[in-house]
């Protein structure tokens, strides 16, 4: 049996696998979000520590098994949460910052108008015109976020003393989740990420495959704190005997987009994934072309196994599961499956419009959520309606961002993620894009492709071939409607979406 344990947003998930990839045992723990300050978003280490531990133990134990009949673990992680810990006494220096903490939004605002950012700008621009090579483009049109990890450790070294200092004496580690669960897990003797969440911080260039020392100069964060960058299916050890019992060989660590990309067996160039959770993110399969582009898709590395390095261009969207556990939370409806039924009572949203920005954005941190064009005959179903066809305009547009930019045929489009069991977001996104979408039986991608990845490297999976055939899918979404008819809906929408910037 392999165990694929998904440290996400909302939930830590465990799922013990079979040979079939059929799951045997399942446990869950609601992940507890800190707000110390406003705009400030933390994990405790020691909680997450015990829940993820913990899911483990249940899930085996749920499944009827014993520890010793795991063959190995893949790890998939919420990604751009980090921590910094003394190297010698294994003490955090804080609490885990999340990747949707603002707190360097100050130091953001005024990277983005510096001078500095216009000089290196020019520069890469010059560069890039002279070489035609992309990876001078990226640092050509560089603006920062409160979402990447880079700004918020450079808040961390300019704000918290201690971890400074230990820096100067070379006892600074710093980690994603990944690398702290298994310095954890190893009691401290492997100190390592894997090349998809090293990628996602902002400080790892995809381009040379090294954190990068240029941006880590700029920003006073120094270089000695990073952790060696292993493949993504690969041996990191196994866990220490007192934790479960028995040695787990670890056998995969992963960001949970690339991890979800793997799940849905997106091996292939031009494969697309499409996951609605807490945020969404479309994901292409670019294969060993690193796509660059201004604005709106960001270049990563989706795995590294051996020789196989493959890049992947990515999407983002800041809040869809937010936005319907909000209104959720706010009693517009009580059971989230029955949303999709309310969207369809009534034929359209009678005008009503809704902004997102609850989980403010990196482009936009002052944006605020809102509903526009309220009337007297505005019921909940027409809200729920406007929320959830927020989801499906902004599939639309980033859809379109993606074909106009990645420069290589689109194949198949799978979907995952909770929002993906809302059959009205399925069905107006396959419409308003004109494609068909496929949901799998288990919406848990992450999870399924963590142990997948841990399978492969321990044996338990002979190829990727075996892994296409485990794969199940529960539904397909076929255009039914001309994207058209949403048109007159849509333009209200981003004319709504106009007069929110900056509020």
């Amino acid at each position: 049996y392999v165990l694929g344990v998904d440290v996400g947003s909302t939930m830590v998930k465990c799922h013990v696998y079979d040979r079939a990839a059929v799951v045997r045992g399942s446990s869950y723990r609601k992940v507890e979000s800190l707000y110390p300050r406003p705009g400030w978003v933390e994990l405790d280490p020691e909680v997450l520590w015990s829940q993820f531990t913990g899911v483990i133990k249940e899930a085996v134990q749920a499944a009827g098994l014993h520890m010793r009949q795991i063959a190995g673990l893949g790890i998939s992680t919420q990604r751009g949460t980090f921590i910094t810990w003394h190297k010698r006494t294994g003490k955090p220096f804080h609490n885990f910052i999340s990747w949707q903490d603002q707190r360097s939004a100050d130091l953001v605002n005024s990277w983005n108008k510096s001078l500095l950012l216009k000089v290196i700008h020019v520069i890469f621009t010059v560069l890039h015109f002279l070489t035609g090579s992309d990876r001078y483009l990226v640092p050509s049109f560089l603006t920062f976020s409160t979402h990447q990890t880079s700004m918020k450790l450079s808040w961390v070294f300019k704000n918290i003393h201690e971890a400074e200092e230990a820096a100067k004496k070379n006892n600074c580690c710093f980690g994603t989740v990944d690398t702290w669960l298994l310095y954890r897990l190893t009691k401290g003797s492997v100190y390592a990420t894997d090349y998809s969440n090293a990628s996602t911080t902002a400080i790892f260039e995809p381009f040379t495959k090294c954190w990068t020392p240029t941006l880590s100069n700029l920003l006073s964060i120094p270089m000695s704190i990073y952790p060696p960058v292993k493949d993504t299916s690969f041996n990191f050890g196994s866990t220490d005997s007192e934790i479960f019992g028995v040695p787990i060989p670890i056998m995969a660590m992963v960001g949970d987009q690339q991890s979800a990309m793997f799940g849905e067996c997106c091996f292939h160039p031009g494969d697309i994934k499409l996951t609605m959770g807490t945020g969404g993110f479309w994901n292409v399969n670019t294969g060993e072309h690193l796509f660059a582009s201004q604005g709106s898709l960001y270049p990563l590395i989706g795995w590294k196994i051996g020789e196989e390095l493959v890049y992947l261009t990515e999407g983002s969207i800041s809040d869809l599961g937010t936005a319907i556990k909000w209104a959720q939370d706010m009693e517009l409806f009580t059971n989230v499956d029955g949303t999709a039924e309310m969207a369809q009572s009534v034929s359209d949203s009678e005008g009503v419009c809704f902004i997102p920005g609850l989980q403010v954005s990196g482009d936009d941190p002052y944006l605020c959520a809102s509903f526009i064009g309220l009337k007297p005959s505005t019921n909940r179903n027409h809200l729920v309606r406007a929320i959830l066809e927020s989801v499906a305009f902004r599939n639309k547009l980033l859809y379109d961002i993606i074909v106009k930019k990645v420069h290589i045929p689109l194949r198949t489009i799978r979907a995952d993620g909770g929002v993906s069991n809302n059959s009205f977001v399925m069905q107006m996104t396959s419409d308003l894009i004109n494609k068909k979408i496929e949901k799998p039986t288990n919406a848990d991608m992450s999870s399924l492709g963590a142990a997948f990845l841990a399978g492969l490297a321990s044996g338990f999976w002979t190829d990727r071939e075996q892994l296409k055939k485990l794969r199940r899918v529960e539904a397909v979404f076929e255009p039914q409607k001309d994207s058209e008819e949403y048109r007159p809906a849509m333009d209200a929408w981003l004319q709504a979406m106009k007069h929110s910037p900056h509020w």
